[in-house]
């Protein structure tokens, strides 16, 4: 497949270098140059927001019928060019082809459900305390949107703001990561392949602090929806604080896995390693801290090194592959830097910690695991974002709940157990926004996504994510 001129999207038109900035975008697995990305100038953000600030009085009174409908076909159109969308996001970001198809089945099920619930954006009636007088409770587009999109689910992640601000009647400037930008490309062909009209979809690439700054700081507007790290959900919150600006914010997560005693560890660890070495460790819920009961400890963390070891690495296209590489070449010092911590702090590498000698030209760091990790590890304190699992171990209900709720993170959270009481006490008590039990499945378009504690702000997905784009107001309608 030939990789897509990269352009950007303002108004309707398609624009390429013409004398913009540009940057390299490279294959991750390889390190073959895919492309040359234009970079926006500050006049092409101007041209991006008035044409959202334009098509939305249009958009707005677009029937929520037709909305749903449009939305289905985008969802149609990326089931039948899935694998060449999966072929593209698997080129660009580096997971395997079969992770790459099943994000892309997850951007067709996002808009596919926020078209149905476009057709249920329900206000209410409230019985009126004045005789002869109606009150309402109506709910309507929040006004243009800023929405910042990451690099590690870059087709997923991006659809999930633009598909819910669609449903709502919301127009969108969607600034995406700039190291994979092809995906993003071709999802907006196809949208505007469907019929979505000019200005309703605008995509940015550039300078990220230079692009956020303009927009979150345009009176035109309205909302502001980032997926990224806690230090940049802190600065673009403080943007928005300073403008009045409601944001939507998923951030950085650090995902306790409890493993209660008794239950089958093999084949616990055997599900671990699928859901943990997922997209090489790259995704912000993935399950990292794995809590085990001490009479079963020894046993599973052996057997999640034996599994681990076992993964075949390689390029993503390639289907005898089960990890991909690294995104960013950085990734590979950090991960380093945690494992030869973890060392120093008297942990124990069971399997990996090490650059991937076999694939010198790609970003490929071997599956980790490390057990006795204690508190002090740097690892257990930060968000590794990476192919890094770390087992430690408790004694009582309390030390495992503690053990989970001792970061400041709270994005996800897994166990495994068939105690009825054990799953009730930790539904209660484990300070995150989801949490899963005996399956690492995890958010669902019908499901909310949320971030407790500096995971983040506000809800993606679900009924509740589609409200963040909607506006509340009282109407109360007396006779003259």
């Amino acid at each position: 497949m030939i990789y897509p001129a990269l352009e950007l999207y303002v108004g309707g038109r398609w624009l390429r270098g013409e004398g913009r900035e540009e940057r390299a975008v490279y294959d991750p697995a390889t390190g073959e140059l895919l492309g040359l990305l234009p970079l926006a100038s500050s006049q092409d953000v101007d041209a991006a927001i008035a044409a959202a600030h334009q098509a939305f009085p249009l958009w707005r009174q677009v029937p929520a019928l037709e909305r749903a409908r449009l939305l289905q076909a985008i969802s149609a159109r990326l089931r039948e060019q899935s694998a060449m969308l999966a072929h593209l996001l698997s080129r660009e970001q580096g997971k395997t082809i079969r992770e790459a198809l099943g994000e892309v089945a997850g951007a067709a099920d996002t808009f596919e459900w926020m078209g149905e619930e476009a057709k249920r954006i329900y206000g209410r009636t409230v019985p009126s305390r004045l005789p002869g007088a109606e009150q309402l409770v109506l709910h309507e587009p929040a006004g243009p949107v800023a929405a910042f999109a990451p690099w590690n689910f870059p087709a997923v992640l991006a659809v999930r703001k633009v598909a819910a601000a669609l449903a709502a009647g919301c127009t969108v400037v969607l600034k995406p990561a700039e190291e994979t930008p092809g995906i993003i490309v071709a999802i907006a062909r196809l949208c505007e392949a469907c019929g979505l009209p000019p200005g309703v979809l605008n995509i940015l690439y550039g300078h990220p602090d230079e692009i956020s700054r303009k927009l979150i700081t345009a009176p035109e507007i309205q909302k502001i929806s980032f997926t990224g790290s806690v230090p940049v959900g802190r600065h673009l919150s403080s943007l928005a604080g300073a403008e009045m600006k409601r944001i939507t914010l998923e951030l950085g997560g650090h995902s306790p896995v409890i493993v209660d005693q008794g239950v089958d560890v093999d084949r616990v660890a055997t599900a671990a390693v699928a859901a943990k070495f997922r997209n090489a460790g790259q995704l912000c819920h993935a399950p990292t801290r794995f809590i085990v009961h001490e009479a079963s400890a020894d046993a599973f963390a052996q057997a999640l090194a034996n599994h681990a070891k076992t993964l075949r690495l390689g390029i993503g296209l390639d289907d005898a592959t089960q990890m991909g590489p690294l995104t960013h070449s950085r990734r590979l010092d950090a991960m380093q830097a945690f494992c030869d911590d973890a060392v120093a702090n008297g942990a124990r590498v069971l399997c990996g910690g090490r650059r991937c000698p076999d694939l010198p030209n790609g970003h490929f760091f071997e599956p980790t695991v490390i057990s006795e990790a204690g508190s002090s590890l740097l690892a257990m304190r930060e968000e590794p974002f990476g192919p890094l699992a770390l087992i430690s171990r408790y004694g009582s209900v309390d030390q495992a709940i503690a053990l989970a709720n001792a970061v400041d993170l709270g994005l996800g959270a897994f166990a495994f157990t068939g105690s009825y009481e054990f799953a009730r006490r930790l539904q209660s008590e484990i300070e995150a926004g989801s949490i899963s039990f005996n399956t690492f499945a995890i958010s669902p378009p019908e499901m909310p996504f949320s971030g407790w504690k500096q995971s983040g702000l506000g809800a993606e997905m679900g009924i509740e994510g589609l409200r963040e784009y909607l506006k509340t107001k009282a109407v109360i309608r007396a006779p003259f």
